[in-house]
């Protein structure tokens, strides 16, 4: 038997190695050129993406987005500033990241296997499938077979267009228009307001867009489920192996997760009665109170947007609410909480907004919280169930070794309070906990609304 020669063996013992460690990709070896030492040389990730709702955006001058921040959270793994790049059409993506415009693309890109050819993806890190999109009116599309004689409306370039062209075979008259770099939000639109009858839209896509465009509803799944991946230069393959080291990473601790929890998580709660009217009182309702509301939001320091999402949350922009609790007017206030600010007339819009939001800002101002997001959740919470359930939740979060300045955590530890063993250790006892997480999430959902408006107008303008 033919022994094999000992620096053969020392390599192949050291290529198992690097396998278990960090899951061998051989893609590392045929790479022509250091890509992944150049970036830490210069200090700086290039990061090729889009500029929309699930990709990248800007808001209130804070840049955000699915695509942004699990970017930036790979920037900070290597050590390096992040730069971004906003391809301004779909088809220019892979040629800029080819000539070396860019590191990197993160764009909700589909690996398919035409693609495979031009670029080197990582690892798929979220599973997505192909749905058409149409108007809730529409009720002749039940199979596949149903799109004989349709017209389906897409961007060109996409993985759309290439498995409708699978279906164009045994689809008789199946008509498929093409449009130059037209956003899938937008056919979205079109397909709401009966511009056009079909469109087809990524699963996670269509999820993030049903809450603005509640008229377009996802229809049949036209392909299997698929992944989206990150692309890097076919010559990149020690970048690659990195990108998959980061997403191993962060799915095992949580990093990934709390991402996705973020721009994704309450897109599958949706009640279409809500959205509806919720779109029509924005429109019929908001006008009358908005020139108070934003000057009291700019007096306290908050997105005037928060405070109308949490204003339709607690009455509809209803002037004369009442709850069964006792509570009044546009925000809600006790007669206790509204004595406190020296309101005189509690339905008065005026007066009522100004105290509900001087309260929220106090609630603000109470939770020494460093990161925003979580310290105004919290201030919410404490807006409908008081603080001294959210400390008690507090308390019980650090019990349990949980971080109890995340609102992920009080999630958690809220609801707890409704059981006995363990409110009867609490200081303010017994509260239903499901309901401020409710309120949150609903008021979340509102804003996001509502900043959606706001980055299509600046868009358009």
């Amino acid at each position: 038997m033919k022994r094999l020669h000992p620096f053969l063996i020392f390599s192949l013992l050291g290529l198992f190695l690097l396998g278990v460690s960090c899951e061998f990709d051989l893609s590392a070896f045929r790479t022509n050129a250091p890509f992944l030492k150049n970036i830490i040389k210069k200090g700086e990730l290039i990061v090729i993406t889009r500029n929309n709702a699930h990709c990248y955006y800007s808001y209130r001058d804070q840049e955000m987005g699915f695509e942004h921040d699990l970017a930036k959270a790979f920037a900070s793994y290597l050590g390096v500033s992040l730069s971004i790049q906003i391809a301004d059409k779909w088809e220019g993506m892979i040629p800029s990241l080819l000539d070396g415009s860019g590191d990197l693309i993160a764009a909700s890109m589909t690996i398919t296997p035409k693609r495979n050819r031009d670029v080197l993806f990582s690892k798929g890190y979220m599973d997505i499938q192909q749905h058409l999109i149409i108007h809730r009116d529409n009720r002749s599309i039940r199979t596949i077979e149903d799109l004989a004689g349709q017209t389906i409306h897409i961007r060109r370039g996409t993985s759309y267009q290439e498995r409708l062209e699978t279906l164009e075979s045994r689809i008789p008259n199946l008509s498929i228009v093409l449009h130059e770099d037209v956003p899938t939000e937008e056919f979205i639109r079109r397909v709401a307001e009966k511009e056009i009858d079909i469109t087809v839209a990524d699963s996670n896509i269509a999820l993030l867009n049903r809450r603005y465009y509640p008229q377009a509803i996802m229809g049949l799944p036209i392909g299997k489920k698929e992944q989206l991946g990150w692309a890097v230069n076919p010559k990149a393959g020690d970048l690659r192996v990195k990108i998959n080291q980061f997403f191993k990473l962060i799915q095992a601790n949580g990093v990934y997760e709390e991402l996705r929890k973020q721009y994704y998580a309450e897109v599958e709660r949706f009640d279409y009665l809500d959205m509806k009217v919720y779109h029509r009182r924005l429109a019929t309702r908001l006008p009358k109170y908005q020139p108070i509301l934003m000057a009291a939001a700019r007096e306290f320091d908050f997105d005037w947007r928060l405070i109308a999402a949490q204003m339709y949350q607690e009455s509809h922009f209803r002037r004369y609410a009442r709850s069964h609790a006792g509570a009044y007017g546009l925000m809600q206030l006790t007669k206790r909480t509204a004595k406190s600010f020296g309101v005189t007339d509690i339905t008065d819009p005026e007066q009522n907004i100004y105290a509900g939001v001087k309260h929220l800002r106090n609630l603000f101002n109470y939770f020494d919280i460093e990161n925003d997001l979580d310290r105004q959740s919290i201030a919410l919470a404490a807006y409908n169930i008081g603080q001294g359930h959210v400390r008690d939740a507090q308390k019980l979060a650090i019990s349990m070794r949980m971080d109890p300045t995340k609102w992920s955590t009080l999630e958690k530890t809220l609801p707890l309070l409704g059981k006995q063993e363990y409110y009867k250790n609490a200081t303010y006892g017994y509260c239903q906990g499901l309901e401020p997480v409710t309120y949150v999430r609903q008021i979340r959902i509102y804003y996001d609304i509502l900043k959606r408006q706001a980055i299509d107008y600046d868009e358009r303008h």
